[in-house]
């Protein structure tokens, strides 16, 4: 069975299940939770190899928001993007040169609410190997893979705490190497990989 199969048939059954979402506490009186979220999208690119990876970005360290971190491809849902996977295809291809013809679309995944205002559909796509993938000058300081299985694994998945604006926030963490990848990002990989958990 080839990898989009399998990934279609996981997410398929794991989507009929209930489980427990790692989510923001609703308590928090951030003032982007009392009001509109703007509409994200990221795609969740894994890469078909015998042992499939994600394909992550490192995002430049003079952006404005979350500079230095890893970062699946994506960014706001425009008035002139069809949905949240068109939104998510046209970013990848901003921000790394993925063609959407390179790109097998699996389906989307539970949506995540941010403290700084966005309602993140995470886009699950199967990506071919090897492709001359080009990081945008401005925006991606390099483009990297991770195992799936290793970023999937619940002992992989590491959860902190931190103080911000005087409250404590907890969020998870991912080492693979040099590599630390935390806050929505991490966040998006827990709950897949929950949805996932013994269907993978």
């Amino acid at each position: 069975m080839s990898l989009a199969k399998r990934l279609r048939a996981a997410l398929s059954e794991g989507a009929q299940r209930e489980i427990d979402l790692y989510r923001i506490e609703e308590s928090e009186p951030d003032a982007a939770l009392a009001g509109a979220f703007a509409d994200a999208a990221v795609l969740v690119p894994v890469v078909d190899r015998p042992e499939p990876t994600l394909l992550l970005t490192l995002r430049t360290e003079h952006l404005r928001r979350h500079a230095g971190q890893v970062a699946f491809p994506g960014g706001r849902v425009d008035a002139t993007d069809a949905d949240a996977i068109d939104a998510a295809l046209r970013e990848a291809e901003e921000e790394i040169a993925l063609p959407r013809s390179a790109v097998e679309v699996i389906g989307t995944t539970d949506r995540f609410r941010t403290r700084t205002g966005f309602h993140i559909t995470p886009v699950v796509a199967v990506v071919a190997p090897d492709l001359p993938l080009v990081p945008h000058e401005f925006e991606v300081a390099a483009v990297f893979e991770v195992p799936f299985a290793f970023a999937l694994a619940p002992e992989n998945q590491i959860a902190r705490e931190l103080e911000l604006d005087g409250r404590m926030r907890s969020y998870y963490e991912i080492i693979w190497g040099e590599r630390r990848i935390w806050g929505i990002t991490a966040a998006l990989i827990v709950n897949l990989s929950r949805r996932l958990r013994g269907l993978w």
